[in-house]
Parts: C-alpha cells; structure tokens; sequence
C-alpha cells in the first residue's frame, strides 16, 4: 500500500470559499455544509457508497443561485481526487458501474489515467432538486472529470424521478471511482499504462 492517499484542497475566490478534504482509502465518513441541502445528500452518498472520507466547507453566494457554488465544490473535488492519487502507481485505473435507484438506473464509466474528458449521454429529465437543477448536476461532474484529469462517462439509461436519476449517478460514481482506485498487487507498483507515464 503506497503513502495515505489523503488531499486537501481550498479554494476562495469571489464568489465562494470552500475547503474541502478527501481520503481515498476511507470508511465512507462524511462531514458536509455547502449550503445546498441536495447537494450535501448526494455528496454524503458518494462518500458513502465509494468509502471515501469527506469533509466539506463551502460558503457561496447563493443569494444568485448555486452554480458558483456547486462548480467550485466539483472543481476542488476533482483536484483532491488527483492530488490523493499522486503518481497513479498499482491503481487499477478503469471501472465501470451500473447503479440503480428504484425506476432509476445510470451507467458510470472512469479511467483515471491522466487525459480530462467528459461525456453524458441520455441526460436527465428536466427537473431539480431544490435549487440543484440538471444541468449543474452536469456541470458539477464535468468539473471532477476535467480537474481529477479522468475519462467520466455518464449514462442516464432510465428513470422517471430526477431524484432517482440523480441519486443513482452519485452512488455509480462512488462505486466506480472506488473500484478504480483500487491497489492492484499484480502491478506490483507499476503504472497501468504502456506510455509508463500519467499525467498527475
């Protein structure tokens, strides 16, 4: 097992201050205020579901809207992701995860090898949860993906609740992100790569 794969990242601009901490080896426990009650939910269940240790402290100015706010926290997210994995070495690299909720179910693809590429096909249905709509739910994990320099796919496949659609994404990537970030022996601390080389 290499060095405790642990990150913090802040961030204060100003439009928002957030501090954020992400231990990747974790127990799924979670400590989450971003001011968007939806968000810390679906949050504390990627936590959970992919046994990453998160805490979270963002302030924005929601008195416009969440977008600041929910971009920045995917911004320092998928920094954290990045930083916690250093040099990528022994990590299986690539997973993929069919997650569902109730009448739900999303299809979650990673490769965390180094190249930032984001792509979601059969978006959601229109909708919201509080003041967290689809579309910042997109922008949010194109932010991971371009940050963490991961491949992110994302497919709705189905659902007729925008919770469930929603809910189940986040757990697929939890899941997906913690399969990938696995240590594999058989690599014996080699990179999963024939360029033996991954952008960190």
């Amino acid at each position: 097992m290499p060095a405790e794969r642990i990150a913090t990242v802040t961030r204060t601009t100003g439009e928002t201050s957030v501090k954020l901490t992400l231990g990747i080896d974790g127990r799924g426990s979670s400590a989450i205020s971003t001011g968007v009650a939806a968000l810390d939910h679906f949050l504390t269940l990627f936590s959970r579901h992919g046994q990453f240790d998160l805490t979270i402290d963002a302030h924005g100015d929601l008195e416009i809207d969440a977008h600041h706010t929910v971009e920045d926290i995917g911004i320092c997210l998928g920094q954290a992701i990045r930083q916690a994995l250093g040099d990528h070495k022994g990590i299986r690299r690539t997973a993929d995860v069919a997650n569902p909720m109730d009448e739900a179910l999303a299809h979650i693809a990673v490769d965390c090898g180094g190249r930032g590429y984001f792509v979601q096909r059969a978006p959601f249905i229109e909708g919201s949860v509080g003041p967290l709509d689809t579309d910042l739910v997109r922008h949010f994990f194109e932010q991971i993906a371009f940050e963490a320099r991961m491949n992110l796919h994302i497919v709705t496949l189905y659902g007729s609740n925008v919770h469930h659609q929603i809910e189940a994404v986040f757990k697929g990537f939890g899941r997906a992100l913690d399969a990938a970030t696995q240590i594999d022996s058989r690599l014996e601390g080699r990179l999963p790569s024939t360029k033996e080389h991954i952008e960190s």
